[in-house]
């Protein structure tokens, strides 16, 4: 799984880096979000399960959720400025927000985020 999801973290940020280099618009509805994690505790998978359920439910697939373990990665827990696990860090679209702590109430994922609202706006 570790492996898979450093792949996934690579392929991103080139992407990501190519589209700001061309100066392309990213679509508006399509999410990058990042989740940093310590290790395969229990904690660590409740945060992935929520993670994944508020993608799921809420953004209807148009989505790129990465699952980055600080243990195995700790260059880019540095680089993203992580100080405290799990967190979740919307990437795209901008702005970067970032919801710290316990992931085990999806509501207040929606609210941290702001996911609810852009996705309602947007209908």
């Amino acid at each position: 799984m570790i492996e898979t999801n450093a792949v996934k973290t690579i392929k991103t940020r080139r992407v990501l880096k190519a589209v700001k280099k061309a100066g392309a618009a990213v679509p508006k509805a399509r999410y990058v979000l990042r989740l940093y994690v310590a290790g395969a505790s229990d904690r660590s998978r409740q945060a992935i399960l929520r993670a994944h359920e508020l993608c799921e439910s809420e953004l209807d697939g148009d989505f790129e959720l990465e699952v980055i373990d600080v243990y195995q990665q700790p260059i880019l827990a540095r680089n993203g400025q992580i100080v405290a696990t799990p967190t979740l860090v919307q990437e795209l679209p901008k702005p970067v927000r970032r919801f710290i702590g316990d992931l085990s109430k999806v509501a207040g994922m929606f609210v941290g985020l702001d996911v609810g609202t852009k996705r309602k706006a947007a209908r």
